[in-house]
């Protein structure tokens, strides 16, 4: 029969869940509807809505990450309707599961639930409102922390179950985007490697290989019975991503203090109590390094320093500042168990987590610096209502246009409609990655995105390039295109190494938008 403490208990759980959930939804909500940076803003919108209609990645646009967001958003298109509201909704639900999970996780790590409750709170003010819409960094670092939750749970509760989870949720990070999760996921399987041998249990090993052979049937099934070609999933998303990142490798290990330590100093601050307890024990008793405790606590510093890799290689702007309440809530965890108890150390924890919390809320996600936003005045936004009811309470602000949004939302409703009227089969080339989902007909697109870099696609001097050259032409054959749109900062530039310019009448339309009328010519034929 349960005692009065435990049916109180549960219920505070169920009263700090239900909160959980409304906050971190609602605050998400709130900051994905505040300006865009096209390239990055719309990345899955109008990929969630071709997926919704049977036109699928690797298949019929070339992609080098997160096939994975174009499944989940097309499911959340088909729940909720083709909106802003769902697409935002789609990174609103994944920062409540990781608010969530780490709520769940520190309280099964045996911290207090007040405090459980308050660095989960933390981490659902600075997790994915960062960005506020679905991106690819931010759902591979959450699946990737889940698998690194269920792995130190399963051997921190010994429930054996967990080791079914794990590798799912690795491989669910990894058709998210390939790294961090390549990283973490080396990280867990090294760990689990280490603990099988000091632990021998068939059943949990079994059940390792269960969930590692259950993403990989359930995905294999989903590309047969979709007709995506393995090979093509291959060359897309480990041939060509691993050229991309050789070159950036070598850039990592050009060893800067301020760029590897002061650039992080608060996630090193964060889990300095955990590497305190490491070395303190290995110094102590050197077998400390096969025990459980030491499995767990460097699975998760080491999990902290491969999203510090990750953001270095990645060249992107800030965002895995939210992993700082998670270090401090299992530091916090930790030390009441460890030390001597002295209030002002956790006062100190807890004086961390609101001060980093407050502060990257102030200088990043309220600026929308993840949007490039950040010297941009945004109370210049305007209702994107005027473009089309799907994009209803966006405030519409870029950095195309950062003092005349007006401007920028008339050139591209104009260019919609000029769209909207043109029969001819056709395939649009643009950082507005919206504008099909809003079409009386299907516009084709050969690629997700678009980048001048050679990072979304291979440029000429690529191994790759024949390939992608290959896919492209087959694209505008197999769709019978006519005429390629493209809409500025973008222009012909990005197909004149695939088609001859002898095939391409090109002609400006309005101030943004060209059309490159295509001539039957060779350069169609692969």
């Amino acid at each position: 029969m349960e005692t009065v403490k435990s049916i109180f208990d549960k219920q505070k759980k169920i009263l700090y869940l239900i909160i959980l959930f409304f906050f971190s939804i609602s605050i998400n909500q709130h900051y994905g509807y505040i300006g865009v940076f096209p390239l990055d803003t719309f990345l899955f919108f109008d990929t969630g809505y071709r997926t919704l209609n049977g036109y699928f990645p690797f298949k019929d646009y070339w992609v080098i990450t997160g096939p994975l967001l174009d499944i989940i958003q097309s499911i959340f298109f088909k729940i909720f309707g083709v909106s802003w509201f769902s697409y935002v909704l789609h990174a609103s639900v994944f920062n409540f599961i990781i608010s969530f999970a780490t709520f769940y996780t520190l309280v099964k790590f045996e911290l207090n639930i007040h405090f459980s409750f308050f660095y989960a709170l933390l981490v659902s003010i600075i997790a994915y409102p960062i960005a506020g819409t679905p991106f690819i960094d931010h759902h591979s670092t959450i699946f990737s922390l889940l698998a690194l939750y269920s792995f130190i749970l399963s051997i921190k509760t010994k429930s054996d179950f967990y080791w079914f989870f794990t590798p799912i949720f690795l491989g669910l990070a990894f058709l998210s985007k390939q790294t961090p999760a390549a990283y973490i996921g080396i990280i867990i399987m090294s760990a689990s490697f280490v603990y099988f041998i000091n632990n021998l249990n068939f059943k949990k090993i079994l059940l390792f290989l269960s969930g590692t052979f259950f993403i990989i049937i359930i995905f294999s099934l989903f590309f047969i019975y979709n007709e995506i070609s393995f090979s093509s999933f291959f060359e897309q998303y480990i041939l060509f991503p691993l050229t991309i990142g050789e070159h950036r490798i070598s850039s990592f290990f050009y060893f800067e203090f301020n760029r590897l330590v002061i650039r992080f100093k608060l996630i090193h601050l964060s889990q300095l109590v955990l590497l305190i307890i490491v070395i303190k024990n290995i110094i102590k008793n050197y077998k400390y390094l096969m025990s459980n405790e030491f499995l767990i606590l460097i699975s998760i510093i080491f999990t902290s320093y491969a999203l510090i890799c990750h953001e270095l290689l990645t060249l992107k702007q800030k965002f895995i500042f939210f992993i700082i309440p998670i270090l401090l809530g299992f530091s916090h965890s930790y030390y009441e168990k460890k030390f001597i108890k002295k209030n002002y150390i956790v006062y100190l924890l807890i004086f961390l987590g609101i001060g980093s919390t407050l502060y990257y809320t102030i200088k990043y996600v309220d600026i929308r610096k993840f949007q490039e936003l950040k010297n941009v005045n945004l109370n210049k936004s305007i209702s994107s209502n005027i473009i089309d009811s799907k994009l209803k309470n966006l405030k519409w602000i870029s950095t195309n246009y950062p003092n005349n949004p007006k401007l920028e939302i008339e050139l591209l409703k104009n260019s919609i409609e000029i769209l909207k009227k043109d029969k001819r089969k056709k395939a649009l080339i643009t950082h507005y990655q919206f504008i099909a989902s809003l079409m009386p007909n299907y516009i084709a697109s050969p690629n997700r995105t678009y980048t001048h870099d050679g990072i979304s696609y291979p440029k000429k001097d690529n191994e790759y390039f024949e390939i992608y050259k290959k896919f492209f032409i087959n694209q505008i054959v197999k769709n019978d295109i006519e005429i390629i749109y493209t809409i500025k900062p973008l222009g012909k530039y990005i197909f004149t190494s695939l088609i001859n310019e002898n095939c391409i009448n090109t002609k400006k339309i309005n101030d943004i938008l060209e059309g490159h009328l295509i001539h039957k010519c060779d350069d169609l034929k692969y």
